[in-house]
């Protein structure tokens, strides 16, 4: 039967195995060498309990073989051209929400404003997608992946409550950057990927259609969520420190942000996933999980059967046992 190794370069821990079996062998000749300058050998036999010199070489063999046994277990042995059966139990999705934080989100079409108001219906979200691991990613003229994908929702929710404004480093509104950054986020393979985009449309990326196909192609499905007024609002900055409102202005004009329904619905269709037009009400979210997050985990729970390659490591964790018992046995034998 032909074997093949998942990981071969742990084949090195055999020099590990043998220091570490050499060290005991020199500790043992040390501690006879010891005895042997205050007791004769007759002596020795009558006053002290200890295993013969052979029965102490065989323990070690013993020793070594459950090592050499454990890093053949490490090294993943598969059986090759054999396939084994796995059935996960319960379906779940890599949900990686996609969040707006140029300043156009400060703009108060959407009480408080468009970003506050954007975290908490997240953070709502998240509350309902147990099982589901959730990621972020803060994006303006780049994108940073703030969360990677995760079960830990606690920790989620406290890198949530971080993002402001300045999250992303840069200004400006780039989509298509955010698109690609969070598509690198899914682990590869199949499963159940959805993008939750959560923007004004306020987009400064001509290339948004090419991330979205590319998204598409990668198996992840768009949900676009649009926030705010199609007719525009201005921008406005509230001073933390004082509370003092300011609004944004550009070559001595107050700065617009609409929001741009027919682009963001296009980068939905292309992924075949879905547009939520919030605009400045509040978010569904009941709608939002029923009609398209539970659509992708049950067609995850179809494909919940999978064929992987046949495994051959636990013969070795046995045979290592086995040996490691050997060893404790075979000490255990004591001449008085």
């Amino acid at each position: 039967m032909a074997i093949d190794w998942k990981h071969k370069e742990l084949v090195h821990l055999v020099w590990l195995a043998l220091a570490v079996c050499g060290g005991l062998f020199v500790l043992e000749l040390r501690s006879r060498g010891a005895l042997s300058s205050f007791l004769s050998p007759v002596m020795q036999r009558r006053l002290t309990a200890q295993p013969s010199f052979e029965r102490s070489m065989l323990r070690l063999g013993l020793v070594f073989l459950s090592l050499l046994c454990g890093i053949g277990a490490l090294m993943r042995p598969q059986a090759r051209g054999e396939t084994e059966t796995v059935t996960v139990s319960e379906a779940s999705a890599d949900v990686m929400f996609v969040l707006d934080t140029s300043r156009s989100m400060l703009a108060e079409d959407v009480a408080p404003n468009r970003l506050v108001r954007a975290k908490a219906e997240i953070q709502q979200l998240v509350s309902r997608l147990e099982r589901h691991r959730v990621g972020l990613v803060a994006f303006a003229g780049r994108a940073v992946q703030v969360c990677p994908l995760t079960p830990d929702h606690s920790y989620f929710n406290t890198v949530l409550s971080t993002v402001d404004t300045r999250s992303a480093g840069k200004g400006g509104s780039r989509v298509g950057e955010a698109i690609k950054g969070a598509v690198r986020g899914f682990p590869s393979g199949p499963g159940a990927k959805l993008m939750v985009l959560i923007t004004d449309g306020d987009d400064q990326d001509q290339y948004t259609q090419e991330a979205a196909q590319k998204a598409r192609d990668a198996g992840v499905k768009i949900l676009v969520v649009g926030l705010g007024s199609e007719e525009g609002s201005q921008i406005t900055l509230t001073d933390p420190q004082t509370g003092a409102k300011t609004t944004l202005m550009h070559d001595g004009k107050p700065v617009v942000s609409k929001l741009d329904a027919p682009a963001l619905r296009k980068i939905a269709l292309t992924t075949e996933g879905a547009y939520v037009p919030a605009g400045t009400s509040a978010i569904d979210l009941d709608s939002i999980v029923e009609s398209h997050v539970q659509p992708i985990v049950r067609a995850a729970a179809d494909a919940s059967v999978r064929y992987i390659p046949a495994e051959r490591y636990p013969w070795l964790v046995l045979a290592s046992l086995i040996c490691l018992c050997g060893a404790l046995w075979v000490g255990a034998w004591r001449t008085r």
